[in-house]
């Protein structure tokens, strides 16, 4: 039975290594699987998505205003898909998680989708608002604060190491400028 999964964290949790290894699982049982990632996001070069860990795999892209559903009908068309992966879901618009629940129901093809639930500022993005209300099944990709608790959020350090209140939603690149924290400590950089 095909479902849409979200699996959502922070910053550097490892959503990309899991969805890696779930892509080679597939291909090493003799089934195909479809990667896709956001055009917008291209720090492991366009058309790839990579983990910092050193593994990586080409993948289709996607933009705001493409139509997925179209897209994963095109794709299935071609020849049997297994399962279709999303990596940096949170860049998918609300219409776009929307066409893929209609690809799981209607195609019945198992769609997961991997990105950031908030962003720096505490908000949501609004592709991982419309996975929340949307998703099947929802797996949180854990990782740890500094005081060994589990990080929920994640703030953006600006160049004199302060965490940033303000900004663009979206900025690619510069994984090091953001820090995974638990909420009290998210909460004491931003003051809040």
């Amino acid at each position: 039975m095909a479902k849409l999964y979200f699996h959502y964290s922070t910053m550097n949790a490892g959503k990309s290594t899991i969805l890696l290894q779930a892509a080679h699982n597939y291909r090493e049982r003799g089934m195909e699987p479809f990667l896709m990632t956001a055009r917008l996001d291209n720090r492991a070069g366009k058309g790839r998505i990579a983990s910092r860990i050193g593994i990586g795999d080409t993948a289709a892209l996607f933009q705001e205003d493409d139509d997925l559903f179209a897209i994963l009908r095109r794709r299935l068309d071609q020849g049997p898909c297994a399962c279709v992966f999303i990596d940096e879901a949170q860049f998918l618009s609300k219409d776009q998680v929307w066409q893929l629940a209609r690809a799981v129901d209607d195609l019945r093809v198992p769609v997961m989708c991997y990105g950031l639930r908030v962003d720096f500022r505490g908000e949501l993005f609004p592709g991982s608002a419309a996975l929340l209300a949307l998703a099947d099944e929802m797996r949180e990709v854990r990782t740890i604060c500094h005081c060994g608790k589990k990080a929920t959020m994640v703030v953006r350090l600006g160049e004199d190491g302060k965490a940033l209140r303000d900004g663009a939603q979206v900025q690619i690149g510069g994984n090091e400028t953001y820090v995974s924290l638990c909420r009290r400590h998210w909460r004491q950089e931003m003051d809040r």
